[in-house]
């Protein structure tokens, strides 16, 4: 070590400014939970000597591979591949995707090392073929290793963890981009201020969502990455897309009404990032990443591989060096001004109800399933053009040239499991909306009002084995739904009323009334307040039908 506290690799002058060596030097705590509160408050946040011990200690409990590679293969491994080449013109592995590596006060000898220490990760891992967080990680984790090898060792440990509930770091094009659509699922519902923002200044809004992993691994200053790391290191994954959203709120809340400085929000968000000191300080981001009361973990690794499964299906699984295979079919590319018609909603309507639809499905571009004005009024006819189609969006004009509807999550087909009987189905993922006389989307009041749910018993048809990938070629098949109500432990069912159809109506949203009620004629209907989404009256309460539209997702590739 050159001084106290600093090894051979950190530039002293630019870290003193940064971190201040302060605080307590020990750690004595062994509960998980006590350590998820100190990794939160930042106990060891201000002692550079304590935060070394403690991710020393937290990486070296990492379940990992029976053989994964340790500090002593370090010296054989980078002999061979560096030899007498120098550091700092060493080329960086193809899987970090030209991501440059972060300062984070280093000097020159350090970001040597770190290009060092990733082609040796990359001759010991080939498997791993797309992973741009890797440099940042390194970075950080070299400021708290004794040497190149013990980084080394401490980066081989993240990677190689085989936990399956515990996902650290993506290591293929297939997890990154499939957690960039979660991303922008969870921005979605929320910060849909935000979401809305992004809509409007950006044309392919997935696009500003895949940089979601880079504000965290770049453009983040080092005293708020490593505050960030703390807590990733004790609770995982999840932590990172708290981060991510509260960065969006803050974004939101700053530059809302304000122009953008340049033609991409995508530059903005990041220079916004690294210039984050002047809005908030570490403890206040964490602050608001943590009021948001996400999803839990189950839920969102439901979500993730539901995402996985649809790039899957469509051949998406590698990036294309000339032009990226996943760019969302979205806005002016899902809705084709030149040949979308719809005799309830324009154009510019339908983009915006595309805005709110879950990734996976934005993909796909609107494929009209059911006009009355083609099929005639008739609820059986309606049935009998949506069985087939999951999801499908179902759009209502009244006589009083209002315009409401829903987004439902599941086959109608379903319906016939109750044996003639009214029975209600469907997920957590359906919504309803009103666009004229002014918009207004309401989701499952779940989403706002988690509190309504305690955490649901352990049981034993639904273990955790399951979302494990190692389970089955294709676990996804074999798993609920995402959003089923059956992972709620709700007080009443009257919260899980989703979607429910006869031979003589059909309903969206129950319990205390019908948030779309339509009878078996498509000639009358309601709406009213329900538990089930919360919502105020999508249009008059009692309404006659001018026209009733059903929208399903239609893969372009399959046109």
């Amino acid at each position: 070590m050159d001084s106290p506290g600093y090894n051979c690799f950190v530039d002293r002058d630019k870290m003193d400014a940064a971190i201040q060596d302060l605080g307590p030097k020990e750690l004595s705590c062994t509960e998980l939970q006590e350590l998820k509160q100190l990794a939160r408050q930042g106990y060891w946040a201000q002692s550079h000597a304590l935060r070394g011990k403690v991710y020393q200690r937290l990486i070296r409990d990492i379940p990992c591979r029976t053989v994964t590679p340790d500090a002593s293969v370090y010296s054989d491994i980078v002999g061979k591949i560096v030899g007498k080449h120098s550091s700092s013109y060493l080329p960086l592995p193809e899987f970090v995707d030209n991501t440059q590596v972060p300062s984070y006060c280093l000097n020159a000898r350090g970001e040597g090392a770190v290009r060092k220490i990733l082609l040796c990760i990359a001759n010991q891992f080939p498997d791993i073929s797309f992973c741009p967080a890797l440099p940042a990680v390194v970075a950080l984790l070299l400021h708290y290793s004794i040497d190149e090898a013990e980084c080394f060792e401490k980066a081989c440990r993240i990677l190689a963890c085989n936990d399956p509930g515990r996902r650290l770091i993506d290591q293929s094009f297939l997890a990154f981009e499939s957690s960039c659509m979660t991303f922008g699922d969870l921005v979605n519902k929320y910060c849909q201020a935000a979401h809305k923002l992004m809509v409007a200044v950006s044309e392919d809004v997935l696009q500003v969502y895949a940089d979601w992993q880079r504000w965290l691994f770049g453009e983040l200053p080092l005293c708020y990455f490593a505050r960030v790391f703390d807590v990733f290191l004790v609770e995982g994954y999840k932590v990172l897309y708290r981060v991510a959203l509260a960065i969006l709120k803050f974004f939101h809340k700053v530059r809302a009404g304000q122009p953008l400085e340049s033609d991409s929000v995508k530059q903005d968000i990041r220079t916004f990032v690294k210039d984050i000191a002047k809005t908030v300080s570490p403890e206040k981001l964490l602050e608001k990443a943590f009021a948001i009361r996400l999803f839990s973990r189950k839920e969102i690794q439901l979500l993730q591989m539901a995402n996985e499964k649809a790039l899957k299906q469509k051949g998406i699984t590698v990036k294309q060096k000339s032009v990226s295979l996943s760019k969302r079919q979205f806005v002016h590319l899902a809705v084709h001004a030149e040949n979308f018609r719809s005799e309830i909603v324009s154009v510019r309507e339908m983009r915006d109800i595309w805005s709110w639809v879950p990734e996976r499905f934005a993909l796909c571009q609107p494929l009209l399933l059911f006009s009355s004005l083609q099929h005639g009024y008739s609820l059986a006819r309606f049935y009998f053009q949506c069985e087939g189609h999951e999801p499908t969006l179902l759009l209502i004009k009244t006589t009083q040239k209002e315009v409401c509807g829903a987004y439902l999550s599941t086959d109608w087909s379903e319906r016939n499991k109750f044996g003639g009987k009214l029975g209600f189905f469907g997920t957590g993922e359906c919504f309803v909306f009103r666009l004229q006389p002014e918009v207004q989307r309401y989701e499952w009041v779940v989403i706002k009002h988690p509190e309504l749910t305690k955490p649901p018993p352990l049981m034993a048809a639904e273990p955790t084995a399951p979302l494990s990938h190692s389970a089955s070629s294709d676990p996804a098949d074999r798993l609920s739904p995402f959003l089923a109500a059956r992972h709620f432990n709700l007080p009443s069912k009257t919260e899980s009323m989703f979607m429910a159809g006869g031979s003589d109506c059909l309903i969206v949203g129950g319990g205390g009334g019908q948030a779309l009620y339509i009878d078996g004629d498509l000639n009358r209907g309601r709406t009213s307040h329900c538990d089930t989404f919360n919502n105020q009256p999508l249009c008059s309460e009692n309404f006659l039908i001018a026209a009733v539209e059903a929208w399903g997702f239609q893969d372009p590739d399959t046109q």
